[in-house]
């Protein structure tokens, strides 16, 4: 067929132009297929004609080359449609995947009831309606270990809470663990009160790998959780390595005489500490007196409570040493530490050089009158004291102790005693 020819021939021609004039070439086709043309022409009969609607003879070649170009118009135009819902196809796709895409959990709510479904424990109605405040209290709820691991969950990308307060939920280790590593993640929260909790020393552990990686938590109450001298030991590391803790309260537990070592050795290193609360512990002995050999070489502490263990003299002494050596101090509770009048009278020694004490509770303490006078006596001998306040509370004094107060108020006026009453009187003085 001439189309077929004249395709293949326009398909070659790029090649056989290669060496030759382009238009010369050209020519020559040109004649070469209107012979062809004619040849084929005389060829055919009268049936092979046909008369085009303007009155023109048709040959056959003629009409099967315009069916042929007829076909590949029509194939084009089916090419072109398979092509277009293919896009469509496509874009439909597209929009499908997009739907299917989740959106992120902005509050949190989900992930926690996923975590509850999980874990096996009901939701806390109480979370999810408070989960965007600044301070979150779910204070004696019984949480439990597992309830405990599922508000951890979504606490990790919060950004809203910045004081939690979880006290008396009975969370135990694996809960204390789940609130560790959620504060390693989290750089939020500044205040937690994980208190009566029933940490342990599994939970002590934990919180002490926490303090080591979290640089925004300020406040830390771990009161009454059953921590003992292996507690001690992993928080000592972590005291060390933390400079961003300033309030730390591990009061009511079970810390006893190598936990005073190891904490006094944390301490003389702490540079973040502002105020820590040891009370109601069994820190006596030795360790009385290497807490109290760390205290005298910490620099930023500013309140101190060792209230309610057992200093003795010993720990007495090791603190009137420490009172010598200690620029920043304000406050400092030993009450009820068994300290007898001779710890008194040596402690009294620390305060005659001391320039920053302002407030001394000493009560409960048989020290007696004789160690109240020793102390008042110290603070008189001394003109850069900046004692305000002293607490001698249940100790009976005499009459030398109410001359002398009477003496150190003229120099003092701001300063106030509170003592058990004179000896006889059985009633409380007031300053």
């Amino acid at each position: 067929m001439v189309h077929g020819k004249k395709l293949a021939k326009e398909t070659l021609l790029p090649s056989v132009l290669e060496d030759d004039d382009a238009e010369t070439q050209s020519e020559k086709l040109q004649l070469g297929e209107q012979r062809e043309r004619r040849t084929e022409v005389d060829m055919r009969g009268p049936k092979d004609k046909r008369s085009s609607p303007g009155g023109n003879v048709l040959d056959r070649g003629q009409r099967e080359g315009e069916e042929e170009e007829e076909e590949e118009d029509n194939e084009d135009e089916e090419l072109g449609e398979e092509e277009s819902v293919v896009f469509d196809d496509d874009f439909d796709t597209d929009l499908e995947l997009e739907d299917k895409e989740e959106a992120y959990d902005l509050t949190g709510q989900a992930c926690y009831m996923e975590a509850c479904k999980v874990l096996q424990v009901v939701p806390a109605s109480y979370f999810l309606q408070h989960m965007q405040s600044s301070e979150l209290s779910m204070m004696h709820r019984g949480l439990g270990p597992k309830g405990t691991k599922a508000l951890a969950v979504p606490l990790v990308t919060n950004t809203s809470v910045l004081r939690l307060n979880l006290r008396d939920n009975w969370m135990e280790g694996m809960g204390g663990a789940a609130i560790a590593e959620m504060l390693k993640e989290n750089c939020y929260i500044t205040e937690v009160d994980l208190a009566d909790n029933n940490l342990g020393d599994y939970g002590a552990r934990a919180v002490a790998g926490m303090l080591k990686e979290n640089s925004t938590l300020v406040s830390l109450n771990l009161s009454g959780n059953h921590f003992t001298d292996r507690s001690a030991e992993h928080f000592s590391p972590a005291l060390i390595t933390n400079s961003k803790l300033q309030h730390l309260d591990l009061s009511y537990n079970a810390l006893g005489e190598r936990a005073g070592k190891h904490l006094g050795d944390s301490l003389s290193e702490n540079t973040g500490l502002r105020s820590l609360s040891l009370a109601w512990n069994c820190i006596r002995g030795r360790g009385a007196v290497m807490l109290a050999n760390g205290l005298g070489g910490n620099i930023f502490l500013r309140t101190v409570d060792l209230s309610f263990n057992g200093f003795g003299k010993e720990g007495a002494v090791a603190l009137g040493q420490a009172l010598k050596e200690n620029t920043v101090l304000e406050e400092l509770n030993v009450s009820n530490n068994r300290i007898p009048p001779e710890g008194a009278l040596r402690l009294a020694m620390g305060l005659k050089v001391n320039k920053t004490i302002k407030s001394l509770n000493m009560g409960r303490n048989p020290i007696q009158s004789a160690g109240c006078y020793g102390i008042l006596k110290s603070v008189q001998e001394n003109p850069d004291s900046a004692v305000e306040a002293l607490d001698f509370s249940d100790i009976a004094v005499n009459q030398d102790f109410e001359d002398l107060y009477s003496a150190v108020k003229e120099i003092l006026p701001a300063l106030t005693v509170n003592h058990g009453g004179r000896i006889g009187t059985f009633r409380k003085a007031k300053a």
